[in-house]
C-alpha cells in the first residue's frame, strides 16, 4: 500500500495530478498531527513537554519527507571543492601554537556522541561502557584525555555527552565515578521520534511509554539531531554564557578523536569577519573507506555527499578512490554562536536519510534521520582539514578492538599513540570471523593479545584460539574448517603463513 501512497505523492505529475498529490500530502500530514496528539495524551506532565519539543522537530522532518521528490543531488552539478576549502593539516600545524594555549582551551567544549548501544559487539547497554584497553572504557579514556588537558594547562574544558533514551540511564549511573576528576560533565538527550509504518506512513506506537510493543515504536533520529536537542536542552545557551565559543564533536568510539590544539588555535585566531564556523576533519580514503561521506562543491557551497544520496548509476564513481579522495571522519569543530543563530532562524538544513527497518514482529517501518556533518552547507566560511589517518581510529567491531588492545599502540593520558617500533604508519588489515563477533567470546579466544608490530594482514575464520605470547608478522591467514578447531600454541611465531583445517602451516 505505501509504496503505492509514496509513489502517488512523489511520482511525476501533470497539473491535475500535482493538485491531487498536494491534497494527499496535506491529508497525510493532518493524520500524522492527529496521531501525534493522541500519543501526547498518553504522557505524564513532565514527559509531555519534552515530547512536544521532540515532535516539533519530527513534524518538520516529516513535512520535508513528504515533499521530497527523487534524489537531493543532481550529479551533473557536483564539482570538486576549491583548493583552499580543504587545507592540509601540516599547513595548519606549521603556524605553531601561541603562548596562551589556555585561552583557546577555555573557549572549547568537547561533545561526544553517546547514543549507541554495544549490541553489534554482543554487549548490553551503552557502547561507551565497553572496556577497550587495560580495563578502560571509551568513556574512561575520554575523561582521562580531558582531565589531562585541564591539569596541564590549568583550564576548564567541559565534557558534554549526547545520550539517547537507550543510553541515558546507564550512562548517568556510571558518571558518579568521575565526581573527583577535574572535568565537568554535562549530558543532554537527543530526541525520541516515532517509527513510521511503511504502509500507512503513520506512527506504529500507540503510547509514549517505552514498554511492551511500544518499545519498538521509537528511535533516536541520527546525530544530525544534535543541533536541535542541544539548543532545546538549554545547555547551549548556558555554555555560551560561560564564554565558550566552539564545540569539538566526535563519535565516542573514535579513539583517534582527541582535542587538537593546532586546529583549535586556527579557529580562535581568525579575524572576526572571517570566523570559520565549521571545520570537518577529513582524511585520505583507502579501499576500506569507500562508503564514507565526502566533501564536494555544490551550488557554490561546501557540502557533504553521503552514499545514500548518490543515484544508483553513479555509486561506483562515488566509491572510486581516484575521483573522491577523502572522507568525513565525523570529527567536527562548530561555532556555538552559529548553532544558536541557525536554530533561532530555523535555517538548519540537512538532507533526510530514510532508514528502512524490520521490527521483531516482521513489521516494516521507516526512520527519518539526519547526519551532523550534512549541516556544513549552512555555516559561514566552512572548511575541511585533511588530517592524518591516526585521527580516525573507530572501534566498530572486535577486529578493531584487537588492534587497539595490541602492542601497536601505547596508552598515554587516555590517548592511544602508534608505537614508534611500528615501521609503517598504517594499521594492519584485520578480519576476524563470526566466532569472534561478540566481545565476551572474542576475549576467551586470546590467552593474551598477540604481538602485532610487524603484521600487515590477519584473517581468522572458524573455531580458532590463540595461546600466550603469539607473534604475528606479514600476512597470516588462519582458517578452521567447519567442525575443526585450531589452537595456535603459546609462543608461536607466524610470519607469512596460512594455517588451515588440520593445523597444517603453509608458507604464504
Amino acid at each position: 500500500m505505501t509504496l503505492y501512497i509514496e509513489g502517488l505523492i512523489k511520482g511525476p505529475a501533470n497539473e491535475g495530478m500535482a493538485q491531487f498529490q498536494e491534497m494527499m500530502r496535506q491529508q497525510l500530514e493532518s493524520s500524522m498531527h492527529t496521531e501525534l496528539e493522541k500519543l501526547l495524551d498518553t504522557a505524564k506532565a513532565a514527559e509531555k513537554e519534552v515530547s512536544k519539543k521532540d515532535f516539533e522537530g519530527f513534524k518538520n522532518l516529516y513535512h520535508r519527507f513528504l515533499q521530497v521528490k527523487g534524489p537531493s543531488i543532481e550529479w551533473i552539478k557536483i564539482k570538486r571543492p576549491p583548493e583552499d576549502s580543504i587545507q592540509p593539516y601540516d599547513k595548519i600545524a606549521a603556524r605553531g601554537l601561541p603562548d596562551n594555549v589556555a585561552d583557546s582551551l577555555n573557549k572549547l567544549v568537547v561533545v561526544k556522541l553517546n547514543g549507541g548501544l554495544g549490541t553489534s559487539m554482543g554487549c548490553k547497554g551503552p557502547k561507551s561502557l565497553i572496556s577497550v584497553r587495560n580495563e578502560n572504557t571509551f568513556l574512561d579514556l575520554t575523561v582521562q584525555q580531558i582531565e589531562h588537558l585541564n591539569k596541564t594547562y590549568n583550564t576548564d574544558v567541559p565534557l558534554v555527552l549526547m545520550n539517547s533514551f537507550n543510553t541515558d540511564e546507564d550512562t548517568k549511573k556510571i558518571l558518579q565515578k568521575y565526581t573527583h576528576h577535574r572535568v565537568k560533565i554535562h549530558t543532554f538527550n537527543q530526541s525520541r521520534y516515532p517509527r513510521i509504518n511503511k504502509e500507512s506512513l503513520l506512527p506504529v506506537a500507540t503510547g509514549l511509554a517505552m514498554t511492551g510493543q511500544n518499545a519498538e515504536g521509537w528511535y533516536p533520529p541520527g546525530h544530525g539531531d544534535i543541533y536541535a536537542s542541544f539548543y532545546n536542552s538549554g545547555l547551549l545557551n548556558e555554555l555560551i554564557a560561560q564564554g565558550k565559543e566552539y564545540i569539538f564533536v566526535s563519535n565516542i568510539d573514535n579513539l583517534g578523536a582527541t582535542v587538537d590544539l593546532h586546529i583549535l588555535h586556527h579557529l580562535v585566531s581568525q579575524p572576526n569577519g572571517k570566523r570559520c564556523e565549521f571545520v570537518m576533519e577529513v582524511t585520505d580514503k583507502t579501499r576500506a573507506d569507500v562508503k564514507g561521506g565526502t566533501l564536494i562543491q555544490y551550488e557554490g557551497k561546501l557540502r557533504l555527499l553521503e552514499i545514500a544520496q548518490v543515484p544508483k548509476a553513479h555509486v561506483d564513481e562515488f566509491k572510486s578512490v581516484s575521483k573522491f579522495k577523502i572522507f568525513n571522519t565525523n570529527n567536527l569543530w562548530i561555532s556555538l554562536a552559529a548553532i544558536k543563530r541557525l536554530q533561532e532562524d530555523k535555517a538548519m538544513d540537512m538532507e533526510i536519510i530514510v532508514n528502512p527497518k524490520t521490527l521483531d514482529g516482521g513489521q516494516n517501518v521507516i526512520q527519518l534521520e539526519t547526519a551532523v556533518g550534512a549541516a556544513i552547507k549552512c555555516f559561514d566560511n566552512a572548511l575541511g582539514i585533511n588530517v592524518p589517518r591516526s585521527r580516525f581510529l573507530p572501534v566498530k567491531t572486535t577486529s578493531d578492538l584487537l588492534l587497539v588492545m595490541s602492542n601497536l599502540y601505547s596508552l598515554d593520558a587516555g590517548s592511544l599513540n602508534m608505537s614508534p617500533k611500528r615501521e609503517f604508519p598504517t594499521t594492519p588489515h584485520v578480519k576476524l570471523g563470526s566466532s569472534f563477533t561478540k566481545v565476551q567470546e572474542y576475549l576467551t579466544r586470546f590467552e593474551s593479545i598477540p604481538d602485532m608490530l610487524e603484521l600487515d594482514h590477519l584473517t581468522v575464520s572458524g573455531d580458532v584460539t590463540f595461546g600466550k605470547n603469539v607473534s604475528l608478522k606479514g600476512t597470516v591467514i588462519i582458517i578452521a574448517n567447519h567442525g575443526d578447531r585450531i589452537d595456535i600454541p603459546a609462543g608461536s611465531m607466524l610470519e607469512n603463513k596460512i594455517v588451515s583445517g588440520n593445523l597444517r602451516i603453509l608458507d604464504h
